[in-house]
């Protein structure tokens, strides 16, 4: 039953039997959904959430996201310029209404993202490659089209209609030493926001396509900027494909978009074509991005060795990025991430530390700061840490267990305690789940 009504959720709302089968799912405790109009078709769609929801979810996981990006970027002038892109693409769209919000993130991997709400970043690694202001609104409008069509809200609706929940990431720890924190630097708590960017459908991408070039031409840019954009992508993707791993997982991507972008641009909008792609002012608001290129590339061969295990290649590879920009947040912390996986504890504390000096209030470096300073038994000071970033970036479920680990390295038993049974109460699987579980069982807390 769940999976047919989940083929049928696309094409119309709820009869009768549809709603008695919903209300039998109710009395579980699930949330039932509700008809609501696409605001790009006129159409009625099912979805989970109303917009309401969607921008309250946006808000609650959205800085998570942001802060394991490596923060915003630095750089306000550069930021205030991608914000006045995408809020002039954002203004043509079909719900000119919702909360947009415009940054470029720290991040060296190619990738963008839009969150349900409206808020929507571009990482360094992708502004580095665009080479006029046209690709980058075409890049925002995309973005914009995945909000507008709430494709977020879609496919939480199916995933929650066929499972019957939703489930969060519970993480884990290495099963040899509960002393061993690195698999959490990547978590997220609660309902994780890798699950709000999971995987758009191709047919979810052709449409923000669509969008995203309507919306750009409204604007007033050239629809070349789109066909710019899927070229800038379809050669990276052949010449470095482990750059773009992350946004090709998640924005299905091949051939035939930048065919559909260039047949579009040229019949449907070819009166707009002769505008200029104002590559002269993208290259003035960008030059000091531009000039860290680079280091950019130093990071991205870093990370790919990173994920391939090859923890000596990847330090390499960071070192030479830091020599090129020794004060950059993002290589910082990813040598820090590096030095913890070879086992350099007080090498990933250092950086960990300078890190954190260099940007301070972002909650990231605390937090990695926080987990080297567990795995060197400096249970006191990864307390703090862990308690500051919980004054910046509340919510987060593994910080929560990491606070109960700390707290029990203290021998505080009864206050470690509270935090392991806090962690339970959302979060049920996994080796830290069965951790927490298993010290309440031995204090006597559980039977």
């Amino acid at each position: 039953m769940a999976q047919a009504f989940a083929n049928r959720l696309t094409r119309r709302c709820l009869n009768r039997r549809d709603f008695l089968w919903l209300l039998s799912l109710s009395a579980a405790g699930l949330a039932l959904p509700g008809c609501s109009v696409d605001p790009v078709t006129g159409k009625k769609q099912l979805v989970l959430m109303s917009e309401a929801g969607e921008i309250s979810l946006d808000k609650k996981q959205s800085p998570h996201q942001f802060s394991m990006d490596y923060g915003p970027c630095q750089d306000k002038a550069l930021n205030g310029y991608v914000s006045q892109v995408g809020m002039s693409v954002a203004a043509h769209s079909h719900r000119p209404g919702m909360p947009y919000s415009f940054r470029g993130v720290n991040a060296a991997y190619v990738n963008a993202y839009a969150f349900p709400g409206g808020s929507i970043a571009v990482t360094r690694g992708i502004l580095v490659e665009l080479d006029n202001e046209a690709e980058l609104a075409a890049l925002l409008g995309h973005e914009i089209g995945h909000v507008n069509a709430r494709h977020t809200a879609e496919r939480m609706t199916k995933g929650a209609l066929v499972q019957l929940a939703l489930v969060g990431s519970s993480g884990y720890v290495r099963r040899s030493e509960y002393t061993s924190y690195a698999p959490y630097l990547e978590k997220i708590g609660g309902l994780s926001a890798a699950a709000l960017l999971a995987s758009y459908s191709r047919d979810d991408e052709r449409e923000a396509d669509r969008l995203g070039m309507q919306y750009m031409v409204g604007a007033g840019y050239n629809p070349r900027g789109m066909e710019g954009l899927m070229a800038v992508l379809v050669k990276k993707s052949r010449h470095k494909p482990n750059a773009l791993e992350l946004m090709f997982s998640t924005h299905p991507m091949g051939q035939d978009r930048y065919d559909a972008a260039r047949k579009r641009a040229g019949a449907q909008y070819g009166s707009k074509t002769g505008k200029t792609l104002l590559r002269q002012r993208y290259m003035d608001n960008t030059v000091a991005l531009r000039r860290i290129k680079p280091a950019l590339l130093d990071m991205q061969d870093g990370a790919s060795s990173m994920a391939m295990k090859r923890f000596s290649q990847a330090e390499t590879a960071f070192a030479s990025a830091l020599k090129k920009v020794p004060n950059d947040y993002a290589a910082l912390l990813m040598m820090a991430k590096c030095k913890m996986a070879l086992k350099d504890d007080y090498g990933a504390s250092r950086y960990a530390e300078k890190a954190r000096k260099i940007y301070p209030g972002e909650a990231h470096a605390v937090q990695i700061s926080g987990v080297s300073k567990l795995a060197l038994h400096d249970f006191g000071g990864a307390h703090a840490d862990f308690a500051r970033f919980d004054l910046v970036m509340p919510g987060n479920q593994q910080i929560v267990f990491l606070k109960g680990i700390a707290l029990d390295g203290m021998g505080e038993r009864g206050m470690a305690a509270r935090q392991y049974a806090k962690y339970l109460q959302r979060v049920t699987q996994g080796d830290a789940a069965s951790h927490a579980r298993q010290r309440l069982t031995d204090w006597g807390y559980v039977k």
